[in-house]
């Protein structure tokens, strides 16, 4: 053993190097002055400022004077980024144990110092949150997006304190929103209105969808809500094209519209005569019109109208009916009937997704035959009584028999105030989220007497709910520092704060009753409650909200409706492709939740979630129809793990290509939590090959040229390993031997560390040799979301703890979400400076 590193291990380096990184270290030596001189000063000094970071000046016995710089060191050498590649660097055990004792020191100054940061004291709920709000405490399933506008994301989230403002529009958006939920849950008497749903474009309408009955194809199914039992008309509507018509088929189309799985009516489109299939057709442009129309051609040459072009546009006119619903949920499908054809079709599929023509009459036309344009509800006609929807029964939980109108005071109308103040008590406390003061029911009962002057019981109800759905105690999380603990630093927040907090952790919704009432009784602070709460509610299907805003945001599923693949390059991508891409995700995270998994099983797990078409996208045998189920995966399978998974390759890609670029730069920041700094500006962009036709270069060539600029190349050497390692998957994330311009892949690379990059397998493994740090950054991630605000240099030794309490449960995401909501920052806060 050379001096050097007797010195070194003297100094306490290697000694103290933890095992896993929740394994608290058993001492806790001071870091070494001499690894920093050997392996980082010689670049990070006054004159060299590498990265802008002068570490000769900094006091290594006294690391809570730079702490922020600390933190941001020890993320770099526990991802592996630190020493860079092509210097010099020590074994891997001395990097640990660096950064091992710079963790210890960091910590032992926080635990002397505690900062839990400090939360908004108005927390505004986001669209998601007050969607669900409303589902739990009128029973209401409304969609938010048509109500109020998309909210602001700040660190990866659209839950953040600092950036949900409330605007002078917001505020006429949700009194608007109010006025709207409150006459739907009471069922309030109102002018016909008509909701449209479109079927999207690009959805597979040649096979049967999820939720429609077998030996059915297309279509659309809707969850509608009738706010008051009556007549309603549907009508459907079929696929055009450009100018209008209805394509051609050969074979008649049935349509099957059902309400709560009882059909209700079939619409069917005659098949085209054999005479108008064969009528030569074109698209004629009269001087002066903006919309083309069919003509046909004579004997002369001469253009004129097709009468049946015109006939056939009017072939679903009458396709609409009236039916009586009662006040409730209904659901409604609309879908096709499948017909076999007797000659198979394989040679005519050349494609996955719906055809979709570029002719003026065929643009909707689908392979198999019609497809559904739009659906149209209207009503409530000839209403009636409100009748007993679960909102309804949710709201009147006691019923005054007493005269409608409004007259003068009588013990029947004392009798109706007494029951106005149970129902409105009952709602406030679940919307308020805390017991319901006088204060509080005097308001309330204002507005209700308002309402009962001008009209009856249920005016009065109607609008004294709009004024809680307006107040600020509904749409506003609230945490103001009590008078009591004025002039200390930090302060337990109250019982009732914690229930909030946990469950828009884990419910983005109001607490429970449960819930509610633990913290009533101020029993809810208690370790052992809450931990027993927090498994509860993971364990409840309220928790799919954790599933779909937090993976759905911190895996970027929510952009995968806005990719547009170049149509022309990948045409078997669609909406059905990328809703198969979502859902896997989705349940794939779940199912790690759920199952009690180790949260390094989202980088290495064994098994996916795919249906009939996600499998044959992947190349997956023996699964057939449009249920997903879990399937087992081989140990060199490409799609273990997150970064197997179409919808991460798909987000991470550009239209017409792949980029390592972005995929490594994805990989570095959202799983490792150690993202390249930004580009300086007027970086000249990736030189493209354009429309050459031989001596094309491939994107490895491309971006070694790009990488010779100095100033790209300290950034890139860190990004093009990672992504290089993924070029097996194309832009929609199928696997390929051979990029778009037909040259065998190159997939190797060496990461920062020196560690040998090839393909998928070779980055898993360096990702799992990293582990440490991707449960870092997913704790961080977590905490994030929990606490609505960024997280700061002075949470990582609460990070650090609640990773050395999971370690006994093998890091396990439940174990890691416990550790959040019993942490320092998710349960105190910061007095204000």
């Amino acid at each position: 053993m050379s001096i050097r590193w007797q010195r070194l291990l003297v100094a306490g380096c290697l000694i103290a190097a933890p095992t896993t990184v929740g394994t608290a270290p058993e001492t806790t030596p001071t870091p070494s002055r001499e690894f920093l001189n050997t392996y980082c000063v010689t670049c990070h000094n006054q004159r060299a400022k590498a990265g802008g970071l002068m570490l000769d000046t900094l006091d290594v016995t006294n690391v809570a004077a730079a702490a922020p710089t600390w933190e941001k060191a020890v993320v770099k050498l526990r991802a592996g980024l630190m020493p860079p590649a092509g210097a010099r660097r020590p074994p891997q055990a001395a990097i640990d144990g660096f950064a091992g004792s710079l963790e210890a020191a960091l910590d032992r100054a926080a635990e002397a110092h505690p900062n839990p940061g400090r939360t908004e004291p108005f927390h505004r709920l986001n669209r998601a949150e007050y969607q669900n709000a409303i589902r739990d405490i009128l029973s209401l399933e409304i969609d938010a997006g048509a109500l109020l506008p998309a909210d602001e994301v700040s660190y990866g989230f659209d839950n953040i304190a600092g950036v949900l403002k409330l605007s002078p529009l917001l505020t006429e958006r949700y009194l608007n929103a109010a006025q709207k939920v409150a006459r739907l849950a009471l069922g309030t008497p109102a002018p016909p209105s008509g909701d449209l749903y479109r079927v999207p474009d690009q959805l597979d309408q040649d096979v049967r969808l999820e939720g429609m009955p077998p030996g059915t194809r297309g279509g659309i199914r809707i969850d509608y809500f009738v706010p008051r039992a009556g007549e309603y008309d549907i009508k459907a509507r079929i696929g055009r094209g450009i100018d209008y018509d209805i394509p051609h088929f050969i074979g008649e189309q049935t349509l099957e519209i059902s309400v709560d799985g009882e059909r209700v009516r079939m619409f069917t489109l005659p098949a085209t005569p054999d005479d108008d299939l064969n009528i030569e057709r074109q698209v004629f442009r009269a001087p002066g019109t903006a919309r083309p129309r069919n003509v046909r051609v004579d004997a002369n040459g001469d253009a004129i109208p097709d009468e049946a072009a015109l006939k056939r546009r009017t072939l679903d006119d009458n396709w609409a009916f009236r039916i009586p619903l009662q006040a409730g949920t209904h659901e409604i499908r609309a879908t096709f009937l499948m017909k076999t054809d007797a000659v198979s079709e394989g040679f005519r599929k050349p494609f996955l997704k719906p055809y979709i023509g570029r002719g003026p009459t065929d643009a909707r036309e689908t392979r198999e035959g019609a497809s559904l344009r739009s659906l149209e509800i209207m009503g409530p006609l000839n209403p009636g009584g409100p009748g007993e929807s679960q909102s309804h029964k949710r709201v009147y939980v006691c019923h005054p028999a007493s005269a409608q109108g409004s007259g003068e005071a009588s013990p029947a109308r004392a009798g109706e105030a007494a029951c106005a103040k149970t129902i409105l008590t009952k709602l406030a406390r679940r919307a308020y989220r805390r017991p319901v003061t006088e204060g509080d029911l005097k308001t309330l009962l204002d507005f209700y007497g308002a309402g009962r002057t001008a009209g009856n019981f249920d005016t009065g109800i109607e609008l004294a709910l709009q004024r809680i759905l307006v107040s600020p105690s509904f749409l506003f999380r609230t945490e103001f520092t009590p008078v009591n603990v004025a002039g200390t630093d930090v302060y337990r927040i109250s019982d009732i704060e914690l229930a909030s907090r946990l469950s828009f952790f884990l419910w983005s919704s109001v607490p429970d009753d449960e819930l509610l009432d633990l913290a009533v009784q101020s029993k809810l602070h208690e370790p052992a409650v809450l931990e027993r709460q927090a498994r509860r509610m993971l364990a409840d299907s309220r928790s799919q909200a954790f599933t779909a805003n937090f993976a759905g945001q911190w895996l970027s599923l929510r952009r995968l409706p806005d990719i547009v693949p170049d149509p022309f390059l990948f045409p078997d991508y669609g909406d059905t492709l990328a809703l198969a891409f979502q859902k896997e995700s989705e349940l794939f995270f779940d199912s790690v939740v759920r199952e009690d998994r180790p949260a390094s099983d989202l980088l290495d797990a064994r098994y996916t979630f795919v249906n009939e078409r996600l499998a044959e996208h992947y190349g997956i045998p023996n699964v057939k129809g449009v249920n997903f189920r879990r399937v087992e995966l081989a140990d060199d399978s490409p799609r273990r793990g997150l970064l197997g998974k179409g919808s991460v390759l798909t987000i991470t890609a550009l239209p017409n290509r792949t980029s390592p670029v972005v995929r490594g730069k994805w990989v570095l920041q959202n799983i490792l939590g150690a993202p390249p700094p930004d580009p300086p500006p007027n970086v000249p962009a990736l030189e493209e090959n354009g429309n050459q036709i031989s001596k094309t270069r491939t994107t490895r060539e491309r971006l070694e040229a790009h990488r010779a600029n100095g100033v790209c190349a300290s950034c890139h050497k860190l990004m093009d390993p990672i992504g290089f390692a993924l070029e097996n998957f194309d832009a929609v994330g199928k696997y390929r031997q051979f990029d778009e311009n037909y040259q065998p892949i190159d997939n190797s690379g060496v990461y920062a560390d020196g560690s040998r990059i090839d393909g998928l397998t070779g980055l898993r493994q360096v990702l799992m040799n990293h582990s440490p740090q991707f449960l870092a950054n997913l704790t961080n991630t977590l905490m994030t979301y929990a606490l609505g605000r960024g997280v700061e240099y002075y949470d990582a030794p609460a990070v650090r703890a609640i990773l050395r309490d999971a370690a006994p449960q093998h890091h396990r995401l439940s174990s890691l979400i416990v550790g959040v909501v019993s942490s320092t920052p998710f349960q105190m806060r910061r007095v204000e400076s």
